[in-house]
């Protein structure tokens, strides 16, 4: 090292001069892991490239709508509603989208559960239908949205689609739903809970839960009567006009008329001129129906969406003369 100037740089270090010819002395080390200018413009502009396509792409879904929804957008029910859940003349948007899915097929759905608190009947006697509606957290829910007048109807049929009944229980202090209820024949009967959930927060869940209730003793299936488009109950005829669609919502009328072609007064009940329920045959799917609030023509008008083909019952609550009336169709959906 006695040779050494003593101003050379150390090993390692890099001097730059203005000289083209200026010697340097460099680590090799150094070299082989320090990209050169040229390499690090080129790496700069790619970067560059590679950043401005993905802020294109990303600033593109967001002006399209598709990238961000906002809170009560496409999911929410009541997005484009003036009316009030359950009481509207017809569904659309979300609500035909949950219109044309069957209800009532479990005892457990949208968060919520149907719990009876005895099932078995004795056929002809009469007996008190009894339960609560619990929560994710097992929690009896007390608080319920009052809807077409009540807070809770209950409807119970047989498995075959006879015995129709359209109650209204009350509800005790602890949340515990009851009303009288006589299975009048034996069999496997079926009852549905529709009502509108209030939660803590304050949100609205309507939904539709069912069970199953036994009433012991020989039981045979009565057949599905033919579809027609009139019927009579205790004198009074009723028509039906519409054609179901699957997966479409289309207008249901019923017109009724009183002995000798009379035109009945008709009463509202529970706050409408009529009320429908439609029970898909197979597996009884519960079908909530909305109602015109006036008469169309003098006739009671709904709007039903069916969610596929197949045969269904129609279930027509009328009030006229102080009583209320129920009215029996079986319609075929191709």
């Amino acid at each position: 090292m006695a040779d050494q100037e003593p101003d050379a740089p150390a090993l390692g270090s890099v001097r730059v001069v203005d000289r083209p010819s200026a010697e340097v002395a460099v680590d090799p080390a150094v070299v082989s892991a320090t990209p050169d200018r040229a390499t690090l413009r080129l790496a700069l502009v790619v970067g560059g490239l590679v950043l401005a396509v993905l802020l294109g792409f990303g600033l593109g879904r967001i002006g399209d709508g598709r990238a961000a929804t906002a809170p009560g957008g496409a999911d929410s029910a009541l997005t484009d509603h003036t009316h009030a859940a359950g009481v509207g003349a017809h569904s659309h948007g979300a609500d035909q989208a949950a219109a044309a899915e069957a209800g009532g097929l479990a005892v457990s759905r949208d968060g919520y559960t149907l719990a009876p608190l005895a099932a078995e009947f004795t056929a002809g006697q009469p007996g008190e239908l009894r339960f609560q509606i619990r929560d994710g957290q097992r929690r009896a829910v007390t608080r319920f949205a009052v809807v077409h007048d009540k807070p809770m109807h209950v409807i119970v049929v047989r498995r075959d689609m006879t015995g129709y009944q359209h109650l209204h229980p009350t509800m005790a202090a602890d949340g515990t739903w009851s009303v009288p209820l006589t299975l009048p024949q034996p069999g496997i009967w079926r009852a549905y809970a529709d009502f509108t959930a209030l939660a803590d927060d304050g949100r609205q869940t309507a939904t539709t839960l069912g069970v199953d209730l036994v009433a012991p003793g020989d039981y045979t299936p009565r057949a599905l009567p033919a579809p027609a488009t009139t019927t009579t109950v205790d004198g009074f005829t009723v028509a039906y006009q519409g054609s179901p669609q699957p997966g479409l919502t289309v207008p249901v009328s019923f017109r009724v008329t009183g002995p000798e072609g009379t035109s009945p007064v008709l009463a509202r009940y529970l706050g409408a001129y009529g009320h429908l329920v439609a029970l898909r045959e197979g597996d009884l799917g519960y079908l909530h129906v909305h109602p015109e609030a006036e008469l169309v023509g003098g006739a009671i008008q709904f709007w039903l969406t069916t969610p596929g083909p197949g045969r269904y019952r129609l279930y027509l609550d009328f009030a006229t003369g102080g009583e209320v009336r129920t009215a029996e169709f079986t319609v075929s959906v191709p």
